[in-house]
């Protein structure tokens, strides 16, 4: 990547406008534009003076970023629980360290997620496969395959598969806090 790229990354990164990295590093906004487009290079103070308003070290600046994985396979799936007629599998191995948590969820017919407890952030499933109930503060909602259902997770909720074939969901619970 080349100087101007990363350094308009970590601009944005930081949400800082040109102006406002300008204004911090004692530049212009002209000169932080010609920066970015590779129109021009700083000078090792300047570069110094512009990563420490972004707050990044020069030898940070200049390492090699670790390649980034991005597909995962069925193979990495881990199984983050499997009892009775209910199945999860996280699908993007250390979530943890991550804003979200992909999960495929699946659910055998008359099957049902114990209720889970009140917890900060928020849920997204999208049925894939059969159709499920989701009950949210004691309220029923049907939904069927190809739907999809968002809540925040401070409320009572709890998922059961009501059909004759198996249900399954792409869950996604953000913070990663996993419901099992």
């Amino acid at each position: 990547m080349k100087i101007g790229e990363k350094l308009k990354k970590l601009r944005l990164s930081n949400s800082l406008t040109q102006e406002e990295l300008a204004s911090r590093a004692d530049l212009t906004k002209g000169y932080i534009s010609q920066l970015e487009n590779d129109a021009t290079s700083p000078s090792i103070s300047t570069l110094k003076d512009l990563l420490d308003v972004l707050g990044v070290s020069i030898s940070e600046f200049f390492a090699q970023s670790p390649e980034l994985e991005v597909v995962f396979g069925e193979q990495r799936r881990v199984v983050a629980s499997e009892e009775g007629g209910l199945k999860v599998e996280l699908l993007v191995p250390g979530a943890q360290n991550r804003t979200m948590d992909p999960a495929l969820v699946t659910l055998l017919p008359g099957e049902a997620m114990d209720e889970q407890p009140f917890h900060e952030g928020e849920e997204f499933g999208f049925v894939l496969a059969g159709r499920v109930e989701l009950i949210l503060d004691g309220k029923s909602h049907l939904v069927r395959r190809d739907e999809c259902f968002y809540f925040p997770s401070d409320r009572r909720h709890q998922v059961r598969n009501p059909g004759k074939t198996p249900a399954r969901i792409l869950w996604v619970v953000s913070p990663p806090t996993f419901f099992c």
